[in-house]
C-alpha cells in the first residue's frame, strides 16, 4: 500500500524510527492514516467500543458524574469534556441522563467539549448529538465548531486540550490513551535499548523491529530508575496529558474518569494491531489496522505528581457493579417488550461484565482534587466535619 511505501522511503532515507513514530504515522498521517482515513469504530469498523454495545454503560457513567458534581456541592458551571469521543455515543448516553436529571441540574450551567483531532469523526459525532444543527468557529476562535445537542445544550469542539477553556470540568477518556503512541524498551546486558522499526534487509518492503545500537534520548527520560521489568513500554503523550488534567483539576476543581484496557505496571509487550475484529500483525499494512497498546496506570499515577489524588485502577465490572448496574439491567428488562430486546440487553450486559471479555481487561482510574478525599481540616478538630461521601464505582454508589 502507499502507506508503506511511504514508510520503507522514510526509512531507506533517514534509517529506523522509534515505535512511537511508526505508530504516529500509521494512525494519523494526513493522507493515508488508519484515523484519518475513516472512523474505524463500530460494528463495520476494526474494534468494537463499551457504548457501541451498550447504552447502559454511558449512562452509568453519566451517573458518576452528576454522584460526584453533588459531592462537590453542586457548583454553578459544569463542564463535560471527553478526549476522543468516538463516534458520540458515550457522549449522547451521558446527555441522555443528564436530561432525565434535568430538575437536579436545573441551576446549573451545562456545557459539552470535545476534543477531537479528526475531522471525519467529528461530523459523524455533530450528526449524531446534534442532527446537524453545527456551525464552523470563526479562525482565531478555540473551538474550530459548535452546535446544541439535541436537549438544548451547548457543545464545543477543539483539536487540543490546550484550547479547551478553564473552570469547573468533568474530564472523560475513554479508550483514549490506548491509540497515543508508545516508545518499547528492552533491557539487554549493555543497559537500555530502545525498539526501533527497520526494513527487513531479507525480505525487501517488509519491516521489521531492531534494537538500537546504543542508548537514545528515550531511554535516559523515560524509564524509571527502580523499573524492574525487562521489556517496558511507555506513552509520554499520556504522561503530558495527565499532567494537563492534573493541573486543570487542581487549580478549578472537578474530576477526570478514564476507562481503558491496561495494566497496573506489571505488562511488558502489549503492542496489538486489529483488524475487522481479528489480531492482525503490528507491522504489515500500516495504515489498515488499529494499533493500540494497554494503558500502564502505573505511569499515568506517577505522571499526575500529586497534584491530585489517584484511584484505581479497578476492573470495570468491579466499577459497574458498584455503580448499581444489576439494578439498572433489571429495569430495562422489565420495561422491553420483546424477547430480541431482552437478549440483546444480556447479551451487552455479558460483553461488559464477563471476565473472560471486557469486564476484566478494562479498568477505571479517576483523578480527584485531595480535598475530595481528605477533609483540609481534619487533624486539627477531626470530629467536626461530616464524613466525605463515598466516590460512585470506586464504592458502592450512594445517591442520596
Amino acid at each position: 500500500g502507499a502507506m508503506l511505501r511511504h514508510l520503507t522511503r522514510k526509512l531507506r532515507a533517514s534509517g529506523p524510527v522509534t515505535v512511537a513514530e511508526y505508530m504516529r504515522e500509521a494512525l494519523t498521517n494526513p493522507g493515508q492514516g488508519y484515523y484519518t482515513r475513516r472512523g474505524g469504530v463500530g460494528e463495520s469498523g476494526d474494534f468494537i467500543t463499551s457504548p457501541e454495545i451498550s447504552q447502559v454503560f454511558g449512562e452509568l457513567i453519566g451517573i458518576w458524574y452528576i454522584s460526584e458534581w453533588m459531592a462537590m456541592g453542586k457548583p454553578s458551571t459544569f463542564q463535560l469534556v471527553e478526549l476522543g469521543p468516538g463516534r458520540g455515543t458515550l457522549t449522547e448516553d451521558i446527555l441522555r441522563v443528564f436530561k432525565q436529571l434535568a430538575s437536579v441540574l436545573s441551576k446549573c450551567d451545562v456545557s459539552v467539549h470535545l476534543v477531537e483531532v479528526s475531522p471525519k469523526l467529528s461530523e459523524i459525532q455533530a450528526a449524531m448529538l446534534t442532527g446537524g444543527k453545527v456551525q464552523p468557529n470563526p479562525e482565531g476562535e478555540s473551538a474550530y465548531m459548535k452546535g446544541v445537542s439535541k436537549t438544548g445544550i451547548p457543545i464545543f469542539w477543539y483539536r487540543d486540550i490546550q484550547d479547551v477553556p478553564p473552570g469547573y470540568s468533568f474530564y472523560l477518556a475513554h479508550e483514549f490513551f490506548d491509540a497515543l503512541p508508545i516508545h518499547k524498551f528492552q533491557r539487554t546486558e549493555k543497559g537500555w535499548r530502545e525498539v526501533l522499526v527497520d526494513i527487513d534487509p531479507e525480505v525487501p518492503d517488509q519491516l521489521r523491529f531492531v534494537l538500537s545500537p546504543s542508548r537514545t534520548p528515550a531511554t535516559q527520560n523515560f524509564i524509571q530508575a527502580e523499573e524492574t521489568r525487562d521489556h517496558v513500554e511507555v506513552c509520554p503523550e499520556a504522561g503530558v496529558i495527565v499532567q494537563r488534567l492534573a493541573s486543570r483539576i487542581e487549580k478549578d476543581g472537578g474530576a477526570a474518569l478514564v476507562a481503558d484496557y491496561g495494566h497496573d505496571g506489571t505488562k511488558t509487550d502489549t503492542f496489538r494491531g486489529f483488524r475487522n475484529h481479528k489480531l492482525h500483525d503490528v507491522l504489515s499494512a500500516p495504515g489498515t489496522a488499529d494499533l493500540t497498546a494497554d494503558v500502564d496506570f502505573s505511569y499515568l499515577r506517577k505522571m499526575a505528581q500529586g497534584r491530585t489524588a489517584t484511584l484505581g485502577p479497578i476492573k470495570q465490572r468491579e466499577f459497574l457493579k458498584n455503580m448499581g448496574i444489576d439494578l439498572r439491567l433489571q429495569v430495562l428488562l422489565q420495561n422491553s417488550g420483546d424477547t430480541a430486546t431482552r437478549e440483546q440487553l444480556l447479551h451487552s450486559y455479558d460483553m461488559l461484565m464477563n471476565p473472560e471479555k471486557m469486564g476484566d481487561c478494562f479498568n477505571f482510574f479517576a483523578l480527584l482534587p485531595h480535598h475530595r478525599l481528605v477533609h483540609p481540616d481534619k487533624k486539627d478538630k477531626p470530629e467536626s466535619k461530616s464524613p466525605l461521601p463515598p466516590v460512585a464505582g470506586f464504592n458502592e454508589l450512594l445517591l442520596k
